[in-house]
């Protein structure tokens, strides 16, 4: 298996695709996004996936079990234990929100690249049936 080596801030804040797997292991997956101003992920729970986040341009808020929110901005993390509800929302109205993701253990197919929200949607819907 490959390792991954890089400079991640710069790649964090270079990427402009919703969501791109940059590395996945066998525990471990790391994932850039960028999420367009006022975008959110949506509302999600992955039952057996512990996922780490890091900010690394602009600002968001965290929002858990629907009801418990965290502002939060560049060179902040946040950590979202297994089983809890989670949605990410770009609060800026004019900057892009880059980030990166480690879900233990991986969560996406290894080399997946969603441009857009919409992209990324329609293979969860997919990948559901």
């Amino acid at each position: 298996m490959a390792a991954f080596v890089g400079d991640i801030e710069r790649l964090t804040e270079r990427n402009n695709f919703f969501r791109q797997v940059l590395f996945t292991g066998k525990y471990t997956q790391l994932v850039v996004m960028s999420l367009l101003p006022g975008e959110e992920i949506g509302s999600e729970v992955h039952e057996n996936v512990d996922q780490f986040f890091r900010i690394e341009m602009g600002e968001a808020s965290f929002i858990f079990e629907d009801k418990e929110e965290h502002k939060v901005h560049a060179g902040d993390a946040v950590l979202v234990p297994a089983g809890t509800y989670h949605n990410v929302v770009n609060t800026s109205t004019k900057d892009e929100l880059k980030l990166y993701t480690i879900y233990s253990p991986p969560n996406h197919p290894d080399g997946t690249v969603h441009k857009t929200r919409a992209d990324a949607e329609a293979a969860e819907a997919e990948h559901h049936h």
